[in-house]
């Protein structure tokens, strides 16, 4: 425990988004139990509006993997998913999830008292983050025999044209041809529009919590965004998620003007390019916390802050939010991102996870870090480490490479 934890003000919304997760798995567990509802699955930052538009109950298995990888048991299920022909370097989300299955044992029975994920009645993805989901839910359905779909938009985008957004906009309309087809149901235009609205609500507010970090101190810190993102995930298009971000920003707020920040006679203000380290977000919290510096900012929570709903077509909407995120885009808008977040948020030094079994997500394997330390005089540091797979990460070798480059800030700042 850090020696100054004492002095650490919790956020008090989080004992609400407990009970607010609890809520969300018992109902999808209730749902795949109920022969009137449906359940769906879909990636994260997939097409689930279109999914809630037309009465399923979304599930989305990254946060399984995050889950696995929190609570310290990936490691001990991938080699399952090895077993049966997966590589052990892909995606530890995917081969730690399918372990699990495999072994019969999950985090959700544990957490909510559930026997696992809900069975689904249709899996949906979309490979604008990764490839690994096609083939992931591909594994899902066949043990399941339930129907999978997806879409393919392009990637590394630079400018995203309208050529572009008319393009997935029409894969998107094909998807929703396929579950119509498939499920004897008709999309009501007008509800999707209500659901693209309560979404994208929803991630502007979610934007404003992620803004409270800009003040000093900041109000909230990296490893407070991974535990409070899980609404803005879990249930976007939802009133639920806006009512938690609503009391949650009022929350933020009141700590800035009461001067309450994340960390305590905060020194240093750090940005975190990549995934969060799973199974050690609690020790590198607490490292940071020592050495009173902020992780104000980060890609990865920033990855579910889409621009505003304007009320036009919401496929249109859904296809252009799909490709404009991060991870979609190619080195020089990455580049041009950062640059403006480093600025927004006023950064002292970034620090690159270099995630060994996430390379769709991890951007210092291409010169991308030395650029950003060359042509914009930013101090970067570059952890090896992993999403989930502890196996891949030396605890001491990292505190200490933190330690020295805190050092390093210190020196810059003299």
């Amino acid at each position: 425990m850090s020696a100054t934890a004492a002095k650490r003000i919790k956020i008090k919304s989080q004992e609400r988004l407990g009970a607010l997760m609890r809520e969300h798995f018992l109902d999808l567990d209730e749902a795949a139990r109920d022969p009137q509802r449906r359940v769906a699955w879909c990636t994260s930052v997939g097409p689930c509006e279109i999914l809630t538009a037309m009465g399923f109950e979304t599930y989305f298995p990254e946060n399984h993997g995050a889950l696995l990888g929190a609570r310290r048991v990936s490691h001990e299920l991938i080699p399952r998913a090895v077993a049966i022909g997966y590589c052990a370097e892909s995606c530890s989300y995917m081969t730690s999830d399918i372990g699990s299955t495999l072994a019969g044992v999950s985090p959700l029975t544990e957490a909510f008292g559930i026997d696992g994920p809900p069975n689904p009645d249709l899996l949906v993805y979309s490979t604008n983050q990764c490839r690994e989901v096609q083939d992931w839910w591909g594994f899902h359905g066949r043990r399941t025999d339930a129907a999978v779909m997806g879409v393919c938009p392009p990637s590394h985008l630079g400018e995203v044209t309208r050529e572009h957004v008319a393009f997935v906009s029409g894969l998107l309309e094909r998807l929703v041809e396929k579950i119509e087809h498939r499920f004897g149901a008709t999309l009501d235009r007008d509800r999707l529009k209500e659901v693209v609205a309560l979404s994208s609500r929803a991630s502007a507010l979610w934007r404003q919590v992620l803004d409270t970090a800009r003040a000093r101190p900041a109000a909230l810190t990296f490893f407070d965004g991974v535990i409070h993102m899980a609404p803005v995930i879990l249930m976007r298009g939802s009133q639920k998620a806006i009512d938690y971000y609503e009391t949650l920003l009022a929350e933020l707020n009141q700590r800035i003007a009461d001067g309450v920040g994340g960390i305590p006679e905060e020194r240093f203000r750090i940005y975190w390019e990549g995934m969060p380290i799973w199974p050690k977000v609690r020790e590198l919290a607490e490292k940071f916390f020592d050495l009173r510096t902020v992780v104000a900012a980060s890609t990865y929570c920033n990855s579910w802050a889409f621009d505003e709903y304007d009320g036009g077509d919401p496929i249109e909407w859904m296809a252009r939010t799909s490709i404009e995120i991060f991870i979609n885009r190619d080195e020089v808008s990455k580049q041009k991102f950062l640059s403006e977040m480093f600025n927004r948020f006023e950064i002292d030094g970034a620090i690159f996870h270099n995630a060994r079994t996430c390379p769709n997500n991890t951007n210092s394997r291409f010169g991308m870090a030395q650029r950003v330390r060359d042509e914009m005089d930013m101090p970067v540091l570059v952890l090896d480490g992993d999403l989930s797979d502890v196996r891949f990460f030396s605890t001491a070798q990292t505190m200490t490479n933190i330690e020295a480059f805190i050092e390093q800030l210190e020196e810059c700042k003299r």
